[in-house]
């Protein structure tokens, strides 16, 4: 979960990067609109990382869905201060 997290936001982010210094490193030397476009779908990338990098995977746990083990439950639960454990 925390893995494919972070491995998807840095693939976003490591071609945010790339695309913002191609760029101004070379691709202004044959095209400043080029290059100014470039940087316009580098800008969009980190928003969009943080929501894509976030979303809900399908073995992340949720507040609402009991994973089936008991003592994890619990122990979730009293997490989320459903329950005290007595």
């Amino acid at each position: 979960m925390y893995a494919r997290r972070k491995r998807t936001y840095f693939l976003l982010m490591g071609g945010c990067i790339v695309l913002f210094v191609s760029a101004w490193a070379f691709v202004r030397l044959w095209s400043v609109p080029a290059a100014v476009a470039m940087c316009v779908v580098a800008a969009v990338i980190p928003p969009a990382a943080a929501v894509i990098a976030n979303r809900r995977g399908p073995d992340d746990r949720w507040w609402d869905d009991p994973s089936g083990d008991p003592e994890s439950d619990d122990w979730w639960d009293e997490l989320d201060g459903r329950k005290r454990r007595g």
